[in-house]
Protein backbone atom coordinates (compact mmCIF):
# COMPACT_ATOMS: atom_id res chain seq x y z
CA UNK A 1 0.00 0.00 0.00
CA UNK A 2 1.48 3.37 -1.04
CA UNK A 3 1.78 6.37 1.92
CA UNK A 4 0.41 8.75 -0.84
CA UNK A 5 -1.83 8.57 -3.57
CA UNK A 6 -2.03 12.45 -4.45
CA UNK A 7 0.13 12.35 -7.91
CA UNK A 8 -1.83 9.54 -8.94
CA UNK A 9 -5.23 11.10 -8.28
CA UNK A 10 -3.66 14.08 -10.03
CA UNK A 11 -3.04 11.83 -13.13
CA UNK A 12 -6.60 10.08 -12.53
CA UNK A 13 -4.99 5.93 -12.72
CA UNK A 14 -4.51 3.82 -10.01
CA UNK A 15 -1.20 3.03 -7.52
CA UNK A 16 -0.37 0.42 -9.44
CA UNK A 17 -0.52 1.68 -13.01
CA UNK A 18 1.89 0.42 -15.27
CA UNK A 19 4.32 2.98 -17.50
CA UNK A 20 2.19 2.57 -20.48
CA UNK A 21 -0.50 3.77 -18.24
CA UNK A 22 1.22 6.97 -16.71
CA UNK A 23 2.21 7.95 -19.99
CA UNK A 24 -1.24 7.84 -21.69
CA UNK A 25 -2.74 9.63 -18.91
CA UNK A 26 -0.29 12.48 -19.00
CA UNK A 27 -0.80 12.91 -22.59
CA UNK A 28 -4.78 12.60 -22.38
CA UNK A 29 -4.27 15.60 -19.22
CA UNK A 30 -1.41 17.77 -20.66
CA UNK A 31 -3.31 17.94 -23.75
CA UNK A 32 -6.60 18.82 -21.86
CA UNK A 33 -5.00 21.45 -19.88
CA UNK A 34 -2.25 23.27 -21.40
CA UNK A 35 -2.31 27.09 -21.36
CA UNK A 36 -2.49 27.89 -24.96
CA UNK A 37 -5.75 25.56 -24.86
CA UNK A 38 -6.73 27.21 -21.99
CA UNK A 39 -6.14 31.11 -21.86
CA UNK A 40 -9.31 32.39 -20.56
CA UNK A 41 -8.44 29.69 -17.46
CA UNK A 42 -6.61 30.83 -14.15
CA UNK A 43 -6.54 27.18 -13.24
CA UNK A 44 -5.38 25.79 -16.16
CA UNK A 45 -1.88 26.64 -15.81
CA UNK A 46 -1.60 25.33 -12.46
CA UNK A 47 -3.08 22.09 -13.20
CA UNK A 48 -0.91 21.95 -16.05
CA UNK A 49 1.91 22.21 -13.70
CA UNK A 50 0.80 19.72 -10.94
CA UNK A 51 0.43 17.16 -13.76
CA UNK A 52 3.72 17.52 -15.26
CA UNK A 53 5.46 17.17 -11.53
CA UNK A 54 3.26 14.05 -10.56
CA UNK A 55 4.14 12.57 -13.94
CA UNK A 56 8.28 13.57 -13.66
CA UNK A 57 7.93 11.99 -10.26
CA UNK A 58 6.05 8.52 -10.68
CA UNK A 59 7.61 8.01 -14.59
CA UNK A 60 11.27 8.06 -12.55
CA UNK A 61 11.19 3.98 -10.78
CA UNK A 62 13.49 5.44 -8.07
CA UNK A 63 11.10 8.35 -7.19
CA UNK A 64 8.06 6.53 -7.53
CA UNK A 65 9.60 4.01 -5.06
CA UNK A 66 10.69 6.74 -2.51
CA UNK A 67 6.89 8.13 -2.81
CA UNK A 68 5.31 5.13 -2.93
CA UNK A 69 7.15 4.53 0.35
CA UNK A 70 7.35 7.65 2.05
CA UNK A 71 5.11 10.50 0.36
CA UNK A 72 5.87 13.92 -0.52
CA UNK A 73 7.72 13.84 2.56
CA UNK A 74 10.09 11.54 1.76
CA UNK A 75 10.90 12.68 -1.60
CA UNK A 76 12.02 16.16 0.16
CA UNK A 77 14.40 14.94 2.46
CA UNK A 78 15.73 13.15 -0.16
CA UNK A 79 16.58 15.76 -1.75
CA UNK A 80 13.39 15.27 -4.62
CA UNK A 81 10.95 17.45 -3.46
CA UNK A 82 11.51 20.71 -5.45
CA UNK A 83 9.75 20.81 -8.89
CA UNK A 84 12.03 19.03 -11.30
CA UNK A 85 11.91 19.77 -15.47
CA UNK A 86 9.75 22.58 -16.45
CA UNK A 87 6.25 21.82 -17.35
CA UNK A 88 6.97 23.22 -20.92
CA UNK A 89 9.94 21.62 -21.01
CA UNK A 90 8.37 18.38 -20.20
CA UNK A 91 5.62 18.84 -22.70
CA UNK A 92 8.04 19.60 -25.42
CA UNK A 93 10.15 16.30 -24.35
CA UNK A 94 7.04 14.49 -24.66
CA UNK A 95 5.25 15.83 -27.54
CA UNK A 96 8.19 17.11 -29.16
CA UNK A 97 9.48 20.78 -29.73
CA UNK A 98 7.93 21.72 -33.55
CA UNK A 99 5.05 23.88 -32.33
CA UNK A 100 3.46 21.04 -30.21
CA UNK A 101 0.28 18.94 -30.53
CA UNK A 102 -1.35 22.27 -30.98
CA UNK A 103 -0.04 24.04 -33.63
CA UNK A 104 -2.38 22.63 -36.03
CA UNK A 105 -5.22 22.61 -33.68
CA UNK A 106 -5.06 26.16 -32.50
CA UNK A 107 -3.41 28.12 -34.84
CA UNK A 108 0.23 27.61 -34.62
CA UNK A 109 0.51 30.32 -32.14
CA UNK A 110 2.65 28.21 -29.19
CA UNK A 111 2.32 31.07 -27.71
CA UNK A 112 3.02 29.61 -23.81
CA UNK A 113 5.94 27.26 -25.51
CA UNK A 114 9.30 29.50 -24.10
CA UNK A 115 12.66 29.75 -26.00
CA UNK A 116 15.29 28.00 -23.42
CA UNK A 117 19.16 28.53 -23.19
CA UNK A 118 21.10 25.56 -22.46
CA UNK A 119 19.33 23.17 -20.54
CA UNK A 120 20.03 22.79 -16.77
CA UNK A 121 19.00 20.27 -14.16
CA UNK A 122 16.69 21.02 -11.32
CA UNK A 123 18.18 22.85 -7.76
CA UNK A 124 17.82 20.82 -5.01
CA UNK A 125 16.79 23.34 -1.86
CA UNK A 126 17.00 22.80 1.30
CA UNK A 127 16.66 24.99 4.90
CA UNK A 128 18.75 24.77 7.27
CA UNK A 129 18.11 25.34 10.74
CA UNK A 130 20.73 26.94 12.61
CA UNK A 131 20.98 27.94 16.21
CA UNK A 132 21.78 31.21 17.34
CA UNK A 133 25.07 30.10 19.10
CA UNK A 134 26.17 28.86 15.65
CA UNK A 135 25.62 32.09 14.01
CA UNK A 136 26.95 34.38 16.73
CA UNK A 137 30.53 31.94 16.86
CA UNK A 138 30.31 30.58 12.64
CA UNK A 139 30.08 27.03 12.44
CA UNK A 140 30.62 24.10 9.32
CA UNK A 141 27.87 21.92 9.28
CA UNK A 142 27.89 18.68 7.46
CA UNK A 143 24.92 17.76 5.56
CA UNK A 144 23.76 15.06 3.24
CA UNK A 145 21.94 15.18 0.37
CA UNK A 146 20.50 12.39 -2.76
CA UNK A 147 20.94 13.33 -5.87
CA UNK A 148 20.62 11.33 -9.31
CA UNK A 149 24.25 11.74 -11.37
CA UNK A 150 25.43 9.59 -14.79
CA UNK A 151 25.54 6.43 -14.50
CA UNK A 152 29.09 5.34 -14.30
CA UNK A 153 28.71 1.78 -15.87
CA UNK A 154 27.20 2.86 -18.95
CA UNK A 155 28.40 6.79 -19.30
CA UNK A 156 24.67 7.68 -19.31
CA UNK A 157 24.04 5.87 -22.38
CA UNK A 158 21.74 3.12 -20.40
CA UNK A 159 22.72 0.39 -22.30
CA UNK A 160 25.55 -1.39 -23.97
CA UNK A 161 27.88 0.70 -26.28
CA UNK A 162 26.03 0.69 -29.72
CA UNK A 163 23.18 -1.57 -28.43
CA UNK A 164 21.01 2.39 -28.04
CA UNK A 165 19.33 2.81 -30.96
CA UNK A 166 17.37 5.97 -32.48
CA UNK A 167 13.91 5.03 -32.56
CA UNK A 168 12.86 5.62 -36.18
CA UNK A 169 9.92 5.26 -35.97
CA UNK A 170 9.92 8.82 -34.57
CA UNK A 171 13.13 9.93 -35.24
CA UNK A 172 14.32 10.28 -31.46
CA UNK A 173 11.56 12.81 -30.86
CA UNK A 174 9.51 10.20 -29.09
CA UNK A 175 6.32 11.44 -30.77
CA UNK A 176 4.81 10.59 -34.29
CA UNK A 177 3.05 13.21 -36.56
CA UNK A 178 -0.27 11.86 -37.79
CA UNK A 179 -2.72 13.20 -40.17
CA UNK A 180 -6.55 12.84 -40.17
CA UNK A 181 -9.35 13.98 -42.97
CA UNK A 182 -12.24 15.52 -40.47
CA UNK A 183 -14.70 16.55 -43.73
CA UNK A 184 -12.76 18.74 -46.59
CA UNK A 185 -9.57 19.65 -43.78
CA UNK A 186 -6.71 17.49 -42.99
CA UNK A 187 -5.50 17.93 -39.68
CA UNK A 188 -2.34 16.85 -38.29
CA UNK A 189 -1.65 15.76 -34.84
CA UNK A 190 0.80 13.91 -32.79
CA UNK A 191 0.61 11.28 -30.54
CA UNK A 192 3.27 8.97 -28.78
CA UNK A 193 5.24 6.81 -30.61
CA UNK A 194 4.19 3.31 -30.25
CA UNK A 195 7.95 2.33 -31.30
CA UNK A 196 9.65 3.11 -28.64
CA UNK A 197 6.50 4.36 -25.99
CA UNK A 198 7.79 8.29 -26.25
CA UNK A 199 11.50 7.08 -24.91
CA UNK A 200 12.80 8.25 -28.68
CA UNK A 201 15.12 5.37 -28.00
CA UNK A 202 15.30 1.44 -28.59
CA UNK A 203 16.85 -0.66 -25.92
CA UNK A 204 16.92 -3.99 -26.00
CA UNK A 205 15.74 -5.29 -22.38
CA UNK A 206 19.03 -7.92 -22.60
CA UNK A 207 21.22 -4.68 -23.66
CA UNK A 208 19.96 -2.18 -20.49
CA UNK A 209 22.46 -1.36 -18.02
CA UNK A 210 22.17 -3.96 -15.27
CA UNK A 211 22.82 -0.79 -12.48
CA UNK A 212 20.63 1.83 -13.93
CA UNK A 213 17.86 -0.37 -15.86
CA UNK A 214 18.44 2.20 -18.64
CA UNK A 215 17.55 5.21 -16.91
CA UNK A 216 21.09 6.34 -17.68
CA UNK A 217 21.07 8.12 -13.72
CA UNK A 218 21.71 6.52 -10.41
CA UNK A 219 20.80 8.04 -6.84
CA UNK A 220 24.02 9.22 -5.22
CA UNK A 221 24.30 10.16 -1.35
CA UNK A 222 27.09 13.70 -1.73
CA UNK A 223 27.60 15.02 1.66
CA UNK A 224 28.55 19.10 1.36
CA UNK A 225 30.56 20.92 3.94
CA UNK A 226 28.01 24.54 4.52
CA UNK A 227 30.19 26.67 6.27
CA UNK A 228 27.61 29.46 8.17
CA UNK A 229 29.17 33.01 8.70
CA UNK A 230 29.23 34.71 11.82
CA UNK A 231 26.25 36.91 11.63
CA UNK A 232 24.28 35.72 8.58
CA UNK A 233 20.36 36.47 9.10
CA UNK A 234 17.55 33.84 8.23
CA UNK A 235 16.73 33.85 4.52
CA UNK A 236 20.66 34.21 3.86
CA UNK A 237 21.21 31.70 0.77
CA UNK A 238 24.33 29.28 0.41
CA UNK A 239 24.88 28.16 -3.17
CA UNK A 240 26.96 24.86 -4.40
CA UNK A 241 26.99 25.36 -8.30
CA UNK A 242 26.71 21.99 -10.21
CA UNK A 243 26.03 20.35 -7.22
CA UNK A 244 22.60 19.19 -7.70
CA UNK A 245 21.38 16.53 -10.03
CA UNK A 246 22.83 15.34 -13.22
CA UNK A 247 21.09 14.28 -16.81
CA UNK A 248 22.47 13.09 -19.90
CA UNK A 249 23.07 16.28 -22.27
CA UNK A 250 22.23 19.29 -19.80
CA UNK A 251 24.37 21.26 -17.26
CA UNK A 252 24.32 19.88 -13.77
CA UNK A 253 22.35 21.84 -11.08
CA UNK A 254 22.69 23.65 -8.13
CA UNK A 255 22.42 23.08 -4.53
CA UNK A 256 20.79 26.01 -2.19
CA UNK A 257 20.60 26.18 1.17
CA UNK A 258 18.46 28.80 3.12
CA UNK A 259 19.73 29.46 6.63
CA UNK A 260 16.63 29.77 9.43
CA UNK A 261 17.37 31.03 12.79
CA UNK A 262 16.14 28.44 15.23
CA UNK A 263 14.29 30.44 18.63
CA UNK A 264 16.34 31.03 21.30
CA UNK A 265 14.99 30.78 25.13
CA UNK A 266 17.13 34.21 26.10
CA UNK A 267 17.40 36.32 23.71
CA UNK A 268 15.44 37.64 21.00
CA UNK A 269 17.19 39.35 17.59
CA UNK A 270 16.84 42.15 15.58
CA UNK A 271 19.51 42.66 12.93
CA UNK A 272 22.80 42.62 14.77
CA UNK A 273 20.97 44.11 17.67
CA UNK A 274 20.33 41.68 20.68
CA UNK A 275 17.21 41.93 23.31
CA UNK A 276 17.12 40.09 27.22
CA UNK A 277 14.53 40.59 29.62
CA UNK A 278 16.01 40.41 33.41
CA UNK A 279 14.29 40.51 36.54
CA UNK A 280 15.23 41.98 39.89
CA UNK A 281 13.82 42.59 42.97
CA UNK A 282 12.67 45.88 44.23
CA UNK A 283 15.94 46.40 46.96
CA UNK A 284 18.29 45.57 43.50
CA UNK A 285 16.27 48.03 41.78
CA UNK A 286 16.18 50.89 44.46
CA UNK A 287 19.78 49.56 46.15
CA UNK A 288 21.56 48.34 43.47
CA UNK A 289 23.19 45.06 42.76
CA UNK A 290 24.04 42.39 40.07
CA UNK A 291 23.09 40.39 37.57
CA UNK A 292 24.46 37.44 35.30
CA UNK A 293 23.80 37.40 31.95
CA UNK A 294 24.88 33.78 30.01
CA UNK A 295 26.37 34.66 26.42
CA UNK A 296 25.90 33.13 23.17
CA UNK A 297 30.06 31.77 23.57
CA UNK A 298 29.79 30.78 27.18
CA UNK A 299 30.94 33.67 28.78
CA UNK A 300 28.99 35.12 31.48
CA UNK A 301 28.25 38.85 31.73
CA UNK A 302 28.16 40.62 35.14
CA UNK A 303 26.34 43.40 35.05
CA UNK A 304 26.45 46.08 37.47
CA UNK A 305 23.23 48.07 39.21
CA UNK A 306 24.29 51.46 40.68
CA UNK A 307 23.01 52.14 44.10
CA UNK A 308 20.32 55.43 44.01
CA UNK A 309 20.09 54.73 40.40
CA UNK A 310 16.63 52.99 40.81
CA UNK A 311 15.37 50.99 38.10
CA UNK A 312 12.04 51.36 36.38
CA UNK A 313 9.62 48.94 35.86
CA UNK A 314 10.06 47.87 31.73
CA UNK A 315 13.20 50.69 31.78
CA UNK A 316 15.58 49.39 29.07
CA UNK A 317 19.44 49.91 29.16
CA UNK A 318 22.38 49.19 26.87
CA UNK A 319 26.19 47.40 27.00
CA UNK A 320 27.48 48.40 23.35
CA UNK A 321 28.90 45.87 21.62
CA UNK A 322 27.63 42.75 22.72
CA UNK A 323 25.09 41.78 19.99
CA UNK A 324 25.35 39.68 17.34
CA UNK A 325 28.40 39.80 15.17
CA UNK A 326 28.22 41.95 11.66
CA UNK A 327 27.98 39.63 8.47
CA UNK A 328 31.41 40.24 7.08
CA UNK A 329 32.27 42.99 9.32
CA UNK A 330 34.57 43.59 11.86
CA UNK A 331 31.86 45.10 14.44
CA UNK A 332 28.98 44.18 16.47
CA UNK A 333 25.48 45.39 17.76
CA UNK A 334 24.15 46.38 20.75
CA UNK A 335 23.01 44.32 23.99
CA UNK A 336 19.43 45.51 25.39
CA UNK A 337 18.34 44.60 29.11
CA UNK A 338 14.59 45.37 29.80
CA UNK A 339 14.35 44.90 33.24
CA UNK A 340 10.97 43.74 34.99
CA UNK A 341 11.30 45.01 38.60
CA UNK A 342 9.12 42.27 41.00
CA UNK A 343 7.54 44.23 43.95
CA UNK A 344 7.02 42.36 47.34
CA UNK A 345 3.40 41.33 47.90
CA UNK A 346 3.83 42.93 51.52
CA UNK A 347 6.47 44.82 53.76
CA UNK A 348 6.32 43.25 57.74
CA UNK A 349 7.88 44.31 60.81
CA UNK A 350 10.21 42.49 62.64
CA UNK A 351 6.99 40.83 64.34
CA UNK A 352 5.38 39.95 61.11
CA UNK A 353 2.86 42.66 61.82
CA UNK A 354 2.91 46.30 60.34
CA UNK A 355 6.20 47.88 59.70
CA UNK A 356 7.96 49.93 62.44
CA UNK A 357 7.47 53.68 62.70
CA UNK A 358 11.18 53.59 62.57
CA UNK A 359 11.48 51.03 59.49
CA UNK A 360 9.05 53.68 57.89
CA UNK A 361 11.47 56.58 58.86
CA UNK A 362 14.77 54.65 57.77
CA UNK A 363 12.91 54.60 54.00
CA UNK A 364 11.77 58.11 54.50
CA UNK A 365 15.68 58.90 54.59
CA UNK A 366 16.48 57.49 51.23
CA UNK A 367 12.93 57.44 49.57
CA UNK A 368 11.84 61.55 48.59
CA UNK A 369 8.37 62.00 49.35
CA UNK A 370 7.46 64.59 47.06
CA UNK A 371 7.94 62.44 43.86
CA UNK A 372 4.21 61.75 43.79
CA UNK A 373 1.91 64.69 44.54
CA UNK A 374 -1.66 64.97 44.58
CA UNK A 375 -4.71 67.19 46.06
CA UNK A 376 -4.71 67.72 49.52
CA UNK A 377 -7.92 68.41 51.54
CA UNK A 378 -8.40 72.58 52.91
CA UNK A 379 -8.05 72.84 56.38
CA UNK A 380 -12.28 73.08 56.97
CA UNK A 381 -13.14 70.01 54.77
CA UNK A 382 -14.66 66.79 56.18
CA UNK A 383 -12.22 64.10 56.57
CA UNK A 384 -12.86 60.05 56.96
CA UNK A 385 -10.22 57.61 56.91
CA UNK A 386 -10.30 54.16 55.34
CA UNK A 387 -8.00 51.57 54.38
CA UNK A 388 -7.05 49.47 51.07
CA UNK A 389 -8.91 46.18 50.27
CA UNK A 390 -7.47 43.77 47.79
CA UNK A 391 -9.18 43.49 44.56
CA UNK A 392 -10.53 39.81 42.80
CA UNK A 393 -7.90 39.18 40.06
CA UNK A 394 -11.00 38.73 37.69
CA UNK A 395 -11.96 42.12 38.60
CA UNK A 396 -8.64 43.89 37.76
CA UNK A 397 -9.29 43.93 33.85
CA UNK A 398 -12.71 45.49 34.45
CA UNK A 399 -11.67 48.10 36.68
CA UNK A 400 -8.33 49.08 34.34
CA UNK A 401 -11.31 49.31 31.28
CA UNK A 402 -13.66 51.92 33.68
CA UNK A 403 -10.24 53.93 33.86
CA UNK A 404 -9.18 54.05 30.55
CA UNK A 405 -11.80 56.04 28.12
CA UNK A 406 -10.70 54.41 25.43
CA UNK A 407 -12.56 51.40 26.61
CA UNK A 408 -15.72 52.33 27.63
CA UNK A 409 -17.53 50.93 24.94
CA UNK A 410 -16.78 47.66 25.39
CA UNK A 411 -19.00 47.26 28.22
CA UNK A 412 -20.03 43.75 27.32
CA UNK A 413 -15.87 41.93 27.32
CA UNK A 414 -15.66 39.60 30.24
CA UNK A 415 -13.36 40.02 33.16
CA UNK A 416 -9.75 38.74 31.91
CA UNK A 417 -10.63 38.69 28.08
CA UNK A 418 -7.44 40.27 25.60
CA UNK A 419 -8.25 43.73 24.27
CA UNK A 420 -6.93 44.78 21.04
CA UNK A 421 -6.34 48.15 19.65
CA UNK A 422 -5.99 49.19 16.05
CA UNK A 423 -2.81 51.77 16.10
CA UNK A 424 -3.03 54.43 13.25
CA UNK A 425 -1.21 53.92 10.42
Amino acid sequence: MVKDTKYYDILGVAPDASESQLKTAYRKGALKWHPDKNAHSPDAAEKFKDLSHAYEVLSDPQKRQIYDQYGEEGLEQGGMGGQGMDAEDLFAHFFGSGGGPFGGMFGGGGGGMRETGPKKARTISHVHKVSLEDIYRGKVSKLALQKSVICPKCDGRGGKEGAVKKCTGCDGRGMKTMMRQMGPMIQRFQTVCPDCQGEGEIIRDRDRCKQCNGKKTIIERKVLHVHVDRGVKSGHKIEFRGEGDQLPGVEPGDVVFEIEQKPHPRFQRKGDDLFYEAQIDLYTAIAGGQIHIEHLDERWLTVDIIPGECIAPNQVKMIRGQGMPSYRHHDFGNLYIQFEVKFPERITGPDGGQMTPEQVQALATVLPKDTVTGPTPPPDAMVEDFTLDDVDPTQQNRAAAAMNPEMDDDEDMHPGAERVQCASQ
